[in-house]
């Protein structure tokens, strides 16, 4: 997938019921902190913002309140499960987000991220698709929406976004409507 390039899933898997959101990266090794990666899962109504500050998933909130998402860990690097079916109808979209946690090793930046991506997969672990996040000067962002799952005419669709936050976690705070 390409930035701005959206993926049939549910049309083309009808029996689809569950899906895999795994992340993963490599980091450039420096003698200095190093990036401490977050991925989060904010789910939206139709208006794009979260629908509370329950309905996200990352390290410290594993599971949505509905238990249809909740921050894994198997295979990738970091993991998102998403029970299609019994994500709640006000859910118009969910958004995958990745921070660099400003608590863990004080103030970074995306500048040692290389290869990063988001790839879904279902139960079989049979992947759906893979985005790889495009590298480029990075220096500036501290968050990253890497794409969207959203409803589409009945069924479900991922985008692939790619696009940078130079004001990190406040700056998706303030776009979602959320109390991180």
């Amino acid at each position: 997938m390409v930035p701005g390039s959206n993926a049939a899933l549910t049309a083309e898997n009808p029996s689809l019921r569950k899906v895999l959101v795994g992340f993963g990266w490599t980091i450039t090794r420096s003698l200095g902190p190093q990036a401490e990666l977050v991925p989060m899962a904010i789910m939206c109504g139709l208006n794009g913002q979260a629908l509370s500050d329950e309905h996200l998933v990352f390290f410290n909130q594993l599971t949505t309140p509905d238990g249809s998402m909740e921050f894994s860990g198997r295979e990738d690097q970091e993991q998102i499960d998403v029970d299609l079916p019994n994500v709640p109808e006000a859910v118009h979209k969910i958004a995958f987000v990745v921070y660099v946690d400003p608590d863990l090793r004080g103030p970074g930046n995306f500048s040692a991220v290389k290869s990063s991506y988001v790839r879904l997969v279902d139960e079989t672990n049979r992947e759906l698709l893979r985005f790889d996040v495009p590298s480029g000067n990075q220096v500036q962002v501290r968050a990253m929406l890497f794409g969207e799952l959203y409803r589409h005419g009945g069924g479900w669709k991922f985008r692939a976004i790619g696009q940078g936050y130079q004001n990190g976690l406040a700056g998706v705070a303030a776009d979602y409507k959320v109390s991180l």
